[in-house]
């Protein structure tokens, strides 16, 4: 997992994974005994139980260190995008959040260090995820019984990023920090970033910012539209300070964080403005075919910015943070973790504002761990928030909302070393309860859930673990299902809500089986996620490229696969084969919308001296399991590497510069997650390099 590009599992074919899976498992049997080649252990800090990678039931995926450094992308979503059953949901250069196994949006729970992101973009995919990638120093990826102590409804996984902004040590020297400059083609993007943390005594105050200005990004060789994408410029800055008192049992710290970001909504169209619904049909009425023609004239791609919205975000958060070990008599640790978030963002059309979206949030959360009784040892503790969404101006397709959440968990681990190998068994229960209120018509509606899981790791062989997992998640629908309804011209849709919808209920089976030593290393598993009740965007009409959604509920099925082999060919030299795979379909037969393709790729990865570096082709495949009024998307194949070099100034002071190339043969590519796909294909040729010192 060193290798220097991003980590584009290239999760594809199901036949070559499986056979390279039992391949492994036959060839590295000899290599039980073998101590050569174990991969470093990793911390999971959102397990709840501060777990180890190969102690998880479930899969994981951590970026640290080096790994993560050269991966950042400008977004969460294209950061993440290859990670196993990662996509991003790709909106532009501005947005885009993980799409995790085919589940995107308030599936997918976003945490600043165990405490959620409160931002808008779990309302629409057009609106930011408010985390900088270039001032993350973790980011985690959970699944399974872990992700139920931070929510039921997170049915599709947990990303947890985590940052210094609070501090947790005082530095042994007095101070730390780490100053990183990288630079891109595509975008001729600019990027930079400098966190540094002091302290003497019991104080320690940390501060950082970062900072980024890209143009217009390039696409693949022979987009009919032209080379560039308009409106595709992102600039954004990130500024943070943090103090805390830090302890010899624990630490209580707090900060405050302001993030700025101005950018473009490619794919914009006003030639839907005054349409409207009659029963379950679209309406136009007001525009005829004229009107049209101009629209399209108007904002042809020749215009540049003016000719699309721009959105103007500020998103200003406070964050409580701190941990007690040995609280009380048979409890070991004591956290909290607690969030303020006043969150605004204009969509500005031709200079004047067009829609405001606010939201003012806070949440709370409290853990508390106990001593092992009768051999279990675990975590529980309660949740709280609140969301106070509110949308004015043209596409206000959502009337000022009040959501309330509150939940109780509990996560309990037993251990048994002595019956045919190592077990590790997991159990998670969770009670959630949630009332949501339209605040214009003043229509409630209250759901509550309780969700379980079971899980087991077996470590039958050094080396080897074989994991499982049953998972029954509780999902209330949100707000915006509740009581959508208008033209939301960001996504050619025209939304509909259903104030009758009643809570998800995900039924989950994941099986996995790795390796983590030796020459031959694996991380396969699949997984069958079964979901009552399914919320979805029905489409019911289509005029001129505008859809009608009406949140509808049915049963429907996720099933899929993931998983990445390496291979060490010398002590310096490594190949993988790595893929992913997810079928989504309602119980009636028909598709769902925007649903990653299979992926596979093969990664040749080096390393001499202070040098490493990797190689990977990977190859998308075409995506035509398409729902109602969904276009297929062709497949592609990318050609990336990296190269990274590690030094040291005279003082000592480690440095590293890298490089990495993504999409070398500049292929036209689109990303079938994405409701803009066709106006914004995916970029083209990009070269990044960047230079980065840890001091």
């Amino acid at each position: 997992m060193n290798s220097f590009t991003p980590f584009a599992r290239m999760p594809g074919a199901m036949h070559p994974l499986a056979w390279a899976a039992l391949l492994c498992l036959t060839s590295a049997a000899p290599a039980w005994a073998q101590a050569d080649a174990r991969l470093p252990e990793v911390t999971v800090s959102s397990s709840g139980l501060q777990l180890g990678v190969s102690e998880m039931t479930q899969p994981v995926s951590v970026l640290e260190g080096d790994a993560l450094v050269r991966q950042r992308e400008a977004t969460l979503g294209e950061t993440l995008d290859g990670e196993p059953g990662i996509t991003g949901s790709h909106f532009g250069a501005g947005a885009s959040r993980p799409v995790i196994r085919g589940m995107d949006g308030p599936r997918v729970r976003v945490l600043s260090d165990g405490s959620e992101l409160h931002d808008a973009s779990t309302v629409s995919p057009d609106h930011a995820v408010a985390a900088e990638p270039l001032l993350a120093t973790q980011v985690e990826v959970l699944r399974g019984p872990s992700a139920l102590v931070y929510g039921g409804g997170a049915v599709g996984g947990v990303v947890n990023v985590l940052d210094g902004k609070v501090p947790t040590a005082v530095p042994d020297k007095g101070y730390e920090g780490s100053a990183e400059l990288r630079a891109g083609s595509a975008a001729r993007e600019k990027a930079g970033a400098v966190a540094l943390t002091g302290g003497a005594g019991n104080l320690a105050v940390h501060v950082e910012a970062a900072g980024r200005d890209a143009d217009d990004y390039r696409v693949g060789s022979g987009w009919a539209e032209g080379r560039r994408v308009p409106g595709s410029f992102n600039r954004t800055g990130t500024g943070s300070v943090g103090l805390s008192w830090v302890g010899s049992r624990g630490y209580l710290g707090l900060a405050f964080t302001r993030q700025n970001a101005k950018y473009g909504l490619p794919g914009h169209s006003h030639s839907f403005e005054g349409c409207h619904t009659h029963g379950n049909h679209l309406h136009c009425g007001s525009h005829d075919e004229h009107d049209h023609d101009d629209d399209g004239h108007d904002h042809d791609h020749d215009h540049g910015h003016e000719a699309v919205p721009v959105v103007d975000l500020r998103s200003e958060r406070v964050d409580i943070r701190g941990e007690l070990r040995d609280p009380f008599t048979g409890f070991s640790a004591l956290r909290l973790r607690a969030g303020v978030t006043d969150y605004v963002h204009d969509e500005v059309e031709e200079g004047s504002v067009a829609t405001t979206f606010k939201n003012k949030a806070h949440d709370l959360r409290v853990e508390l761990q106990h001593e092992p009784v009768a051999g279990w040892r675990g975590v529980l503790g309660l949740q709280t928030g609140q969301r106070k969404f509110s949308a004015a101006g043209e596409e206000a397709y959502v009337q000022p909302t009040l959501t309330r959440q509150w939940g109780v968990f509990l996560l309990e681990e037993y251990r048994l070393g002595e019956w045919h190998g190592d077990w590790r068994i997991e159990t998670a229960l969770r009670h959630d309860r949630q009332s949501a209120e339209a605040q214009d018509s003043g229509v409630e509606r209250r759901h509550h859930g309780t969700s379980a899981s079971l899980g087991a790791v077996w470590r039958f062989a050094p080396g080897y673990a074989a994991g499982a997992s049953i998972t029954r998640a509780h999902r209330a629908p949100t707000a915006e299902e509740l009581y959508a309804r208008g033209l939301h011209m960001a996504t050619s849709t025209y939304e509909r809500g259903d104030a009758s919808l009643r809570a998800e209920t995900s039924r989950n089976i994941d099986l996995s089986l790795r390796k983590t030593s030796g020459d031959t290393t694996f991380d396969v598993s699949v997984f069958h996620n079964r979901i009552r009740n399914y919320i979805y965007g029905r489409t019911l009409d289509e005029l001129d490229g505008l859809q009608l959604l009406q949140y509808s509920q049915a049963g429907a099925t996720f099933t899929g696969m993931e998983g990445r082999v390496r291979q060490r060919i010398t002590q310096r030299l490594g190949v993988t084969l790595f893929g992913d795979s997810v079928r989504a379909r309602l119980d009636g037969g028909e598709r769902l919308p925007r649903i990653a393709p299979a992926r596979v790729g093969l990664r040749l990865d080096a390393n001499w001296r202070d040098w490493d570096g990797a190689v990977e082709w990977v190859q998308v495949a075409r995506q035509n399991r398409v729902a109602a009024f969904e276009t297929a998307t062709p497949g592609y194949g990318m050609l990336n590497l990296g190269l990274a070099y590690n030094g040291r100034t005279g003082s000592g002071t480690p440095w590293q510069v890298y490089l990495k190339a993504r999409n070398l043969t500049d292929r036209l590519a689109y990303a079938h997650t994405s409701f803009i796909k066709d106006a914004a294909p995916l970029a083209g040729r990009n070269v990044t390099a960047g230079v980065r010192v840890s001091f």
